[in-house]
């Protein structure tokens, strides 16, 4: 896939992946099916579950780093912005040969555009908070999130995924 059938991917996940609640359980249930999908594979990642400013879950896998956490909180900062995925947002900013600080004058040592963290979206309420996964090759962070949220919320995974990867 390139990056223009990516986004349209990334779209319909961010539409369909919409929670019907989100507090302090429903986070830390979506930080556990993350976490286990990574316990499983080995992914040397770090987790985070959000509230727009407040963390509601974290936790750093072995062979993670303390950068990730540097990562996952630029990522995250890129989806309270433009309740987008960062996935998505560095996708549009690469095809038009641009950056964040270029576009919306936005620091890099704030703001990252790296695949990895996806909205938290209420149903009637809009997007709220984020998951972010940082550690592995953005693409693969991004649909790890995907994958946990399929999971969580019953959603057939396959149907959602990005798919081989083409860029």
């Amino acid at each position: 896939m390139g990056a223009s059938e990516d986004l349209a991917a990334i779209a319909l996940q961010e539409e369909e992946l919409e929670l019907l609640s989100f507090d302090f359980d429903v986070a830390w249930e979506i930080g556990l099916t993350v976490r286990n999908l990574a316990v499983a594979r080995r992914h040397p990642v770090a987790i985070e579950v959000r509230r727009f400013g407040q963390p509601l879950f974290y936790t750093a896998l072995e062979g993670s780093s303390p950068d990730n956490a540097d990562w996952i909180r630029r990522k995250g900062n890129v989806v309270a912005r433009f309740h987008r995925s960062s996935y998505a947002i560095g996708l549009e900013l690469k095809m038009k040969n641009a950056t964040l600080a270029e576009k919306y004058a936005l620091s890099p040592t704030e703001y990252a555009s790296h695949g990895g963290s996806f909205p938290i979206s209420i149903r009637g309420a809009g997007v709220l908070g984020s998951v972010t996964v940082s550690g592995l090759p953005q693409r693969d962070d991004h649909e790890l999130v995907v994958e946990a949220l399929c999971s969580y919320s019953g959603r057939d995974y396959k149907s959602l995924s990005l798919g081989p990867a083409g860029l």
